[in-house]
């Protein structure tokens, strides 16, 4: 908790229920060191008191009366960018959580979780660290490692696409171990030729060598490796 003479935490509420938002306001401004700047029942009133008053914390619910939280969360940090949001939620739905952390929140909490959750995840949110579940932790990294992987095997798949005939001939014949001069006499092309192919296929496929190109093959299915 801010020690004294410290700048209060300035945060936001953003929820749709007025009986709510009055209880939120008595909870924080009763810890020393918060102080509550602004409510806002919609997405409107959120966007402008966030814009004029640049909270330090904004406590986002994600269900506005009919107005979807998740799409009003990046409007709210663009144009407060020094501010940390906490989704404050009573939806259990771990498909919304993983959008809430995709679009910028820092923290999670569930409505029914004690006040004093809600006071040590505004401390630690607002000191730089991060107040998520640790099973929703786990399964969004999950997320994010397959998600790359899977961009990976995209962009793998897009480099391989764009290889010639000619210069798949090539790579399963360096994939053998021949030389230069011999994949020219087996494909019956010149051996300047084979070195410009092999040129173009190191820069398509981002390999440095002979040798990376042909461990690059065997992994990708583009030739056999040596029995």
């Amino acid at each position: 908790m801010p020690g004294q003479g410290r700048k209060p935490i300035r945060i936001l509420i953003v929820d749709d229920h007025a009986i709510l938002r009055k209880g939120l306001r008595m909870l924080i401004e009763d810890q020393p060191g918060m102080i509550v700047i602004g409510e806002a029942g919609n997405c409107e009133d959120a966007f402008e008191i966030a814009t004029r008053e640049q909270p330090e914390i904004i406590l986002l619910d994600l269900d506005l009366g009919g107005q979807n939280g998740l799409e009003l969360l990046p409007k709210l940090i663009s144009v407060s960018r020094d501010t940390r949001i906490i989704v404050l939620t009573g939806v259990r739905d771990p498909e919304v959580h993983h959008h809430a952390i995709a679009f910028g929140a820092i923290g999670l909490v569930f409505k029914e979780q004690a006040s004093e959750v809600l006071v040590k995840a505004i401390e630690k949110v607002h000191s730089g660290e991060v107040w998520f579940d640790r099973t929703l932790i786990a399964t969004a990294l999950n997320r994010m490692s397959r998600s790359r992987e899977a961009k990976k095997n995209d962009t793998e798949a897009v480099r391989m696409a764009s290889l010639t005939e000619r210069e798949k001939e090539v790579i399963t014949l360096v994939a053998q171990g021949l030389n230069r001069r011999q994949i020219a006499e087996k494909l019956f092309i010149s051996e300047a030729t084979v070195r410009n192919h092999l040129t173009s296929i190191l820069n398509k496929l981002g390999v440095s060598d002979r040798l990376e190109l042909a461990f690059y093959a065997y992994r990708h299915g583009l030739a056999k490796p040596p029995a």
